[in-house]
């Protein structure tokens, strides 16, 4: 059964201002401070980011529920899996993620657009050295299915995550671990300036495990 998709935010946030006066009442307040103070935290330049984009919905409720749609793109190489070991930030910190390459969704996104999107924007500056790149999703490999947990970059902020998998083969990347460089992601808006404020992702760090140590 398809886990449904239609979620709408309660509020309209004009700025991240405006959400931060909204959200601030409705969490820990020693949590929300912490937010891109605290090592691998992002802040509510970075929320508000989400939500413009229709990348993440509020529930209006006390702690609001964050949800978001994701997909999980599991590279696999014979019996090995890519993963991101960790990234490094903006603000010069270090995040650990030691899970298979993952991107949130845009809206009325297809699963199949949003697996070439992740791999084109985080793996693409090392797939664009001249040569042809193939992508095939592994038939019978597709998967959702639904977690609830605290968020790791908005602390006090409990999340719903709606995850869309699949195994997908991927020629041209390299056999030992590499580095990739993050892709511009806003042209010149209102949207580029607020994230100039962000935490953003400034390198991914990648290596091969055995798929058997990698969870479903």
């Amino acid at each position: 059964m398809s886990v449904s998709r239609k979620t709408k935010n309660s509020h309209h946030f004009s700025t991240p201002q405006s959400l931060s006066d909204w959200l601030k009442p409705r969490l820990p307040s020693d949590s929300f401070a912490s937010w891109g103070i605290k090592p691998g935290t992002k802040n509510i330049h970075n929320l508000w980011l989400e939500i413009s984009q229709g990348e993440t919905f509020l529930a209006d409720s006390t702690p609001p529920i964050r949800t978001v749609n994701v997909v999980t793109v599991k590279i696999i190489n014979k019996n090995q899996t890519l993963i991101e070991s960790h990234q490094e930030l903006s603000d010069g910190s270090v995040r650990n993620r030691c899970r298979p390459l993952s991107e949130k969704m845009k809206p009325h996104e297809s699963f199949k657009d949003a697996i070439f999107r992740a791999i084109n924007e985080e793996l693409g500056s090392i797939l664009k050295d001249g040569n042809e790149v193939s992508i095939n999703i592994v038939n019978g490999s597709y998967k959702e299915k639904v977690e609830e947990r605290n968020s790791m970059s908005y602390p006090g902020l409990p999340a719903r995550y709606v995850l869309y998998s699949a195994d997908v083969e991927v020629n041209g990347l390299p056999d030992g671990e590499f580095c990739t460089e993050e892709a511009e992601e806003y042209p010149d808006s209102e949207e580029k300036r607020v994230a100039e404020k962000a935490v953003s992702v400034k390198k991914h760090f990648w290596k091969w495990v055995s798929s058997d140590s990698v969870h479903s």
